[in-house]
């Protein structure tokens, strides 16, 4: 099968689409010919080891061989493993695993796939994975999101904003969203009640207004943060994920700050960090089959031309998330 490799870390030039075994398969996974796949933040980290953290995982001084980058897909069935009872080739299916998605075939654990939402492409469905679980866990699990509440987005227009604005009014929430000007209009067509364009005016000077603040973008100090909270108010950190510019540790610094800080100042701070299953999944389906939210594609490329996909994602200006499709 072909599949993009990197032998070290380091700008997209680094990549090489080449033959390679397909992956072997256990008994709790699916393999999945993939149709689809979305580019993340994760992805380009991975492949220039920013922070130096992701070393520790995948390679100190360069990626150990044969490993293949890509998280979020969409596809279709080739085999189940033994303990697979659910699925069956031939059903579409969307999910995601830790490397390997920008490849033709991929084994996914069976608990991080679910059934392809109706009324939605292999690319809109590959869309959905990490985005989706870092805006659903974040508001709902760490945020305790309530109908009622003032949410406000920092980074509204990305990949994890746009299903947070969505999700937010799913929950019943009055939203504001933060953007530049160039996406005001989006982000108020997910269905923001109100829309600040960072470029003119601070969100973060708008004193106690808000009960929730989910934190994107990572590039305002913890104090300026907590500003638009109530004195009961409760600051999510994704970590800067949608930056390439949060810092020597990365995502990790800013939720390295907020730990420290936490225990000490009065409004909550929480951390996000998404875990895929298959339950959250099929909630999303859920919503996206109903029309409640939807994933918004700024971008399609071609397989062939993933490397320009993750240097279009890695200027940090995308609207909603980056799909290649095969």
């Amino acid at each position: 099968m072909k599949a993009w490799t990197w032998d070290r870390y380091g700008s997209p030039d680094v990549l090489t689409l080449k033959d390679v075994d397909e992956p072997r398969l256990a008994a709790d996974e699916v393999l999945v010919r993939v149709r689809a796949a979305s580019v993340n933040p994760y992805d380009w980290r991975h492949l220039r080891a920013h922070p130096n953290l992701v070393r520790l995982s995948i390679g100190l001084r360069r990626p150990r061989p044969g490993l293949v980058l890509g998280a979020d897909l969409a596809g279709v069935v080739e085999r189940v493993g033994g303990e697979v009872t659910d699925l069956s080739p031939g059903d579409e299916v969307f999910g995601e695993v830790r490397l390997g998605a920008f490849a033709e075939v991929v084994a996914v654990p069976r608990d991080r796939l679910a059934v392809k939402p109706a009324g939605v492409g292999f690319e809109g469905a590959a869309a959905v994975s990490m985005a989706g679980h870092t805006a659903l866990q974040g508001l709902r699990d760490v945020g305790g999101i309530a109908a009622g509440q003032r949410v406000l987005v920092n980074g509204a227009s990305g990949g994890i904003g746009t299903f947070a604005v969505q999700l937010a009014r799913t929950f019943g929430a009055e939203v504001t969203g933060v953007c530049s000007t160039r996406n005001v209009e989006l982000v108020r067509s997910l269905g923001a009640d109100d829309v600040i364009d960072y470029t003119r005016e601070d969100f973060t000077r708008r004193e106690g207004r808000h009960d929730l603040l989910m934190d994107i973008v990572g590039d305002r100090s913890l104090a300026a943060l907590r500003r638009p909270l109530t004195p009961r108010g409760t600051l999510v950190l994704v970590g800067g994920i949608a930056s390439p510019r949060a810092g020597l540790l990365g995502p990790a610094g800013q939720l390295l700050r907020g730990a420290l800080t936490a225990p000490f100042v009065r409004r909550r701070i929480a951390k996000v960090s998404w875990k895929p299953n298959s339950t959250d999944l099929e909630f999303l389906a859920g919503l996206i089959e109903k029309e409640r939210i939807a994933p918004v594609i700024d971008r399609t490329y071609p397989f062939a031309e993933l490397p320009e996909a993750l240097r279009h994602i890695e200027g940090g200006h995308a609207r909603g998330k980056v799909a290649v499709t095969l």
